[in-house]
């Protein structure tokens, strides 16, 4: 483990935010191996009961991507969440080199705690292509982000514990936060948020990748329980995400800002399906998500 994860792991006292907190989650994604095709993995010390979904989405990639040569590209993820992660012991990921072909390659990915799957993931990677090209444009009129309250300041004055600490993601809610709707009872259809990570990351692809992968676990269900006008912290929901799907379509930073524009086509059988884009502030269509989250109102 390096020096910076072992930090990472044990710090008890969460920073004031920015880099310090973004520098945490580099560290977390920063694997050690321990053998050929398997990777060691850590939780921060102020996790809650559960392992962060994004955090072992992100790490599964990381362990993915380091038996992948750097010129081929991630472009797409199928991942399952099998069990709620314990974030007092080590995630050990275990890569199957399923295919290395002459464009693409694929990799799955089983997280292993107690001995048991508590996640796996399946990824494909591509080598550079030229091709036919067209995307779908961002939402107009959506206000830059730098005009927008931090999350911090759209929290203050509401019980929404998980929300009052700093994170290593920079989240400015362009509509209104669903622990708002709640109380002034509209019922948005779509939820969309600016984001970026907090700070300055290191010029490596992957962990760009990562980092949006990590990303892309917030906010994504927000647009599920707004429609019914209930929230995690302000009511009795029990959620976990059950699966998860990103399809990466064009280069980007994580370290700049992107809309996360996302929306709810369904809810049933005490689930909810969940779909976003990830646009570039430029109007990029960078990255499209899809999961389905277990909701149970009680």
């Amino acid at each position: 483990m390096t020096e910076l994860a072992r930090t990472a792991a044990t710090e008890l006292e969460f920073p004031g935010g920015g880099q310090p907190v973004l520098d945490r989650l580099i560290a977390l994604l920063d694997l050690e191996k321990i053998e050929e095709n398997i990777f060691r993995g850590v939780s921060p010390a102020h996790s809650p009961v559960r392992v962060f979904g994004g955090q072992v989405a992100g790490q599964a990639l990381v362990a993915a991507g380091r038996t992948v040569p750097e010129e081929r590209r991630v472009h797409s993820l199928h991942a399952y969440f099998i069990r709620g992660g314990d974030p007092s012991v080590p995630i050990v990921y275990e890569v199957d080199r399923i295919r290395d072909g002459r464009s693409f390659t694929t990799r799955r990915v089983v997280a292993i705690q107690h001995g048991k799957a508590i996640f796996s993931l399946s990824a494909s990677f591509q080598k550079d292509e030229p091709g036919i090209e067209h995307a779908e444009a961002m939402p107009e009129g959506v206000p830059e982000p730098e005009t927008l309250p931090t999350l911090m300041e759209r929290a203050e004055g509401y019980a929404i514990g998980a929300h009052a600490r700093p994170r290593p993601i920079d989240v400015r809610y362009v509509n209104e936060p669903p622990w708002i709707t709640r109380e002034t009872g509209e019922r948005p259809s779509r939820n969309q948020v600016w984001m970026r990570a907090d700070g300055k990351l290191p010029a490596d692809q992957l962990l760009h990748v990562c980092v949006l992968t990590y990303a892309s676990d917030m906010t994504l269900l927000d647009s599920v329980l707004a429609r019914h006008g209930v929230y995690w912290d302000t009511d009795k929901v029990l959620g976990a995400s059950l699966d998860h799907a990103l399809w990466f379509h064009r280069p980007f930073r994580a370290d700049e800002w992107f809309l996360y524009d996302s929306a709810s086509p369904t809810a049933s059988g005490a689930r909810g399906l969940a779909t976003g884009r990830f646009f570039a502030a430029d109007g990029t269509l960078i990255a499209t998500v899809v999961q389905e989250g277990l909701l149970r109102v009680l």
